[in-house]
């Protein structure tokens, strides 16, 4: 939206459709009569749509427009959902706690509606065991499987592995008893 109107005395036109409070249209009149009719309201004359031929003005309260348009601009950003990437790092020789606790916070990140990043890392060695890094991660799609669904590919690098998971929508119609 625009915050920039043309009101009252910086209308260029000489003639404008006009619009009155209660939203009636009373055609095409003098800007001069537009002004006259606005100032009897005790409100503003408005040009809200300044490339129409004529020029469209409305009778308004000019503070209030520009408060509408800053609370739905408000209300639009509250209401955008942005989405975060998590990661969860693990290496291929990692503990079964260690491993429950990170699966639980990624199941904890994909309920909350964040895409999650399971990457494995390799040190020295264990980049010759990189099958036991595919099968770990094998064991936490099976493990995720009722929460998420993988989004990306798995990636296979010379220090990494890993894969993008996000939100099975159909797994959030089941409601919780508590």
């Amino acid at each position: 939206m625009r915050e920039n109107y043309r009101v009252n005395r910086e209308i260029r036109s000489r003639e404008v459709r006009l619009i009155n409070q209660n939203n009636e249209q009373l055609g095409v009149v003098p800007v001069t009569e537009a002004m006259r009719l606005a100032e009897e309201a005790e409100l503003d004359l408005v040009e809200v749509a300044p490339e129409a031929k004529p020029p469209v003005c409305k009778i308004v309260d000019y503070k209030k427009v520009i408060y509408e348009q800053k609370r739905r601009l408000r209300d639009s950003r509250k209401k955008a959902k942005t989405i975060e990437i998590k990661e969860v790092k693990m290496r291929p020789s990692i503990d079964k706690h260690d491993y429950d606790t990170k699966i639980n916070h990624a199941r904890e990140f994909l309920q909350a509606g964040h895409k999650v990043k399971v990457t494995f890392t390799y040190k020295s060695r264990e980049r010759l065991y990189q099958d036991r890094a595919m099968k770990l991660l094998q064991r936490v799609l099976t493990d995720l499987e009722d929460v998420a669904v993988q989004e990306a590919v798995n990636r296979m690098g010379a220090t990494l592995t890993g894969c993008l998971l996000s939100f099975k929508r159909e797994a959030a119609a089941p409601s919780r008893s508590t």
